[in-house]
């Protein structure tokens, strides 16, 4: 018999390098597969979690030296905070911003807010809202 057709047996002398470089690819891919699942679980939590208070501009009537505008703010019950609103001119001056704050157990208010300009503002822009 010839030694180039001879297999060694099996099992005797230790894994090949075949298998010992699939447990490492393994291995690797496992722990990389958990830091991104800890970190998209990360980014969810501040995300979703620490975001109590959202709203959104229903409308915005435009005065000469104000801005009436209807905002509609949803939040945690008893979570008290505030949103920035900024209007700006036809130019894209900005001639308006104010924090409007909200707070109590209601987690819906629904509410005209008047936002004094320097002049004429033709847009009504929420810039975001915090918890405080």
């Amino acid at each position: 018999m010839s030694t180039a057709h001879a297999q060694l047996p099996e099992g005797r002398y230790g894994r090949s390098s075949d298998e010992r470089a699939d447990r490492r690819l393994k291995a690797v891919g496992a722990v990389l597969a958990a830091a991104l699942l800890a970190l998209v679980g990360y980014f969810a939590y501040h995300y979703v979690g620490q975001n109590r208070i959202s709203a959104q501009v229903i409308t915005f009537d435009a005065q000469k030296n104000a801005v009436n505008v209807h905002l509609e703010v949803h939040k945690d019950a008893g979570t008290s905070g505030y949103c920035t609103l900024r209007s700006q001119a036809a130019d894209g001056a900005e001639v308006g911003r104010a924090d409007f704050h909200f707070d109590g157990r209601a987690t819906r208010i629904d509410k005209v807010v008047t936002l004094r300009t320097t002049s004429r503002g033709t847009t009504a822009e929420l810039l975001g809202c915090h918890a405080s």
